[in-house]
């Protein structure tokens, strides 16, 4: 609907439209920051809902100069005086444009978007299964109750077609067998989510685990991106898989059958590396709907997921009376709004393995229950505003044994070392677009002690970030070290020749950085090495030669490195350099003593993916 409207739009008012997701719970204050975060403007800082309409008001005025086009995209029913803000400003230039599932009355002419008629209909639902030629062996009167059982619904039709490609007649039969055993529902939104339930339910006993990994897709906000990489730390944890890319292809299943949508936006076409910082997933809200309502089928204390959405301080029924002191749910989300207080009602939930937190307020306290999580695995926490906030009561998970792994997201990592504590347990941290500034390096005790046992850090987007503290080196047990995307880092720390077990090393897009330590030739077990996009280093280490296993290097972008050392001819075990067409010729003038090597030149893969909801 939206691009629809971009190209029908875009002769008109050019560059300056500006598109912004509402959703079911309207935030006026975050929907300034976010028109100021697209223009390219310093985001205010506005504290309250006046403020926010003065901020509004100056945007407007600013940008009304020229043809101006705002775009609020999906409006829920009761958003009526979130409109009369944006309705109230009356300028030549400027036009409102709602995309809603409600009919708001008083704020122009509506127009109803129909659903597609049967002729096109019956050609998304031939596409999606994928029948072509074979349309004749489906008779024509199976197709068509399939087709009106969609009721015009695009997105009805593809799940539902997705989800019957290539199986046998009496799978499509059995369908509609099960659909007439079902009562007759008249609302529309209801009838959507039963059609799409069906084509749920009928993944079969091997394709079960896709269906869990669909229903933990609502753990997350709506209209959101959600990280690939919180999505691996909790099937790895879940479901016990073994490597990332088990979790990715599981991402690629529900690709298959229209329940999801990857999005990588990576510029580079880099398949196979197993890297997925860069991987998102989107998703329709129906089916979004459709996960929250599955997972809510069970009684609340019997459910394996447990997704609440709070409003304000408002909680559900259930939690409020304490009617089940003990649940059984193996994931616990909570998401809360602006305007939580941060206060927490106690909650017993032993059984809990992953935790999902995701909130949009300055402070945040974790809740006191998760002292009592003693099987948990897994903790994401995410703030949605645009700042780094404050976590407090970090203390609560000195006592988790079972902690394995934590992702954090715009957090100040100072609020949560000025009282450090021991995780012995933990083997895996991310820190996504979080301030870190000296919080390593003025802990009252080592990183060493309070992690111990880490094998995986990951650093991304963290923009305050100028030097990689020495501290982290002390991480004796570190096999992977993923530094990316951290624009302001210049240097890495003679001491990082420390981290004898270290077997892959990020350092994509630190466009800073100048150049590598001499002390990694110590790195005798590097198996790895990514310094794609770091086009300010202009030399390798003159002993590179001496990191004995390394079988890998990405140096594609490093458009400054004139030339190579020559103790790249002792690279003995080295069998893939990828870099351009600008820096090819560096290792071609050593290919006849590096016979084993396979030079790849990577190709460009241009998109705007990568503007998607980002908030960076």
């Amino acid at each position: 609907m939206t691009a629809f409207l971009y190209f029908l739009w875009i002769d008109t008012f050019g560059d300056n439209i500006f598109f912004v997701t509402v959703s079911s719970n309207p935030n006026l204050e975050r929907i300034v920051q976010e028109l100021h975060l697209r223009r390219g403007s310093k985001v205010p800082t506005l504290g309250n809902e006046i403020n926010a309409v003065k901020w509004l008001h100056h945007f407007l005025k600013e940008q009304g100069q020229n043809p101006l086009l705002l775009v609020l995209d999906d409006v829920w029913s009761g958003s009526e005086s979130l409109l009369e803000k944006f309705d109230q400003f009356k300028m030549p230039n400027y036009k409102l444009l709602v995309t809603s599932r409600s009919e708001f009355r008083g704020f122009g002419s509506p127009y109803s978007l129909q659903s597609l008629d049967y002729h096109n209909a019956m050609k998304l639902f031939h596409h999606s299964a994928s029948l072509g030629d074979k349309s004749s062996l489906i008779p024509q009167d199976l197709s068509r109750q399939m087709v009106e059982r969609c009721k015009g619904f695009p997105l009805a039709i593809k799940v539902l077609g997705r989800s019957l490609c290539g199986q046998p007649i009496e799978i499509w039969k059995k369908r509609v067998i099960e659909w007439t055993r079902g009562s007759t529902v008249h609302d529309s939104e209801a009838e959507l989510l039963l059609c799409l339930q069906s084509s749920l339910e009928a993944l079969d006993k091997e394709m079960a685990i896709i269906k869990e990994c669909f229903l933990d897709l609502g753990s997350f906000p709506e209209d959101q991106r959600i990280p690939a990489a919180a999505l691996i730390d909790i099937w790895e944890e879940l479901y016990d898989l073994d490597e990332d890319t088990e979790c990715i292809a599981n991402l690629y299943e529900l690709t298959k059958r229209s329940l999801a949508n990857v999005v990588v936006t990576r510029k580079e076409n880099m398949e196979g590396d197993e890297y997925y910082n860069e991987h998102f997933v989107t998703q329709h809200d129906i089916l979004r709907e459709l996960a929250i309502y599955y997972s809510k089928l069970e009684p609340a204390e019997q459910r394996t997921r447990l997704i609440i959405d709070m409003r304000g301080n408002k909680l559900p029924k259930w939690w409020r009376e304490q009617k089940h002191p003990l649940m059984k749910a193996r994931l616990l989300s909570i998401s809360t709004d602006g305007v939580f207080s941060g206060k927490w009602h106690n909650m017993q939930v032993p059984e809990v393995e992953v935790l999902v937190l995701n909130f949009q307020t300055e402070n945040y306290a974790l809740p006191e229950s998760v002292e009592n999580m003693d099987k948990l695995k897994a903790l994401v926490v995410t703030n949605y505003g645009f700042l780094p906030a404050e976590l407090s009561n970090f203390q609560l998970l000195s006592s988790l044994s079972n902690l394995k792994r934590i992702r954090l997201e715009r957090i100040s990592i100072l609020s949560i070392t000025k009282n450090p504590i021991e995780l012995k347990s933990l083997q895996k941290i991310s820190l996504f677009m979080c301030n870190i500034g000296q919080a390593f390096s003025n802990c009252s005790i080592p990183i060493s002690s309070a992690f111990p046992n880490i094998e995986e850090m990951n650093i991304d987007y963290c923009h305050d970030l100028v030097e990689l503290p020495a501290e982290l080196c002390g991480l004796s047990q570190l096999k992977k070290l993923s530094v990316t995307n951290c624009h302001k880092l210049s240097a890495l720390p003679e001491e990082i020749g420390k981290l004898t077990k270290l077997e892959v090393l990020r350092l994509k897009s630190c466009t800073d950085l100048v150049k590598l330590p001499g002390s990694m030739k110590s790195l005798k077990k590097l198996d790895f090495l990514d310094i794609s996009d770091c086009f300010s280093i202009r030399e390798l280490p003159e002993d590179i030669g001496d990191i004995s296993n390394l079988r890998k290097i990405n140096m594609r972008q490093c458009l400054r490195l004139e030339e190579l050392p020559l103790s790249v001819l002792d690279l003995e075990q080295l069998k893939e350099v990828i870099c351009d067409e600008e820096t090819k010729y560096l290792w071609e003038s050593f290919s006849s003593h590096l016979n084993n090597v396979s030079i790849n030149v990577a190709k460009e893969n241009i998109n705007l993916n990568w503007l998607h909801h980002t908030q960076i």
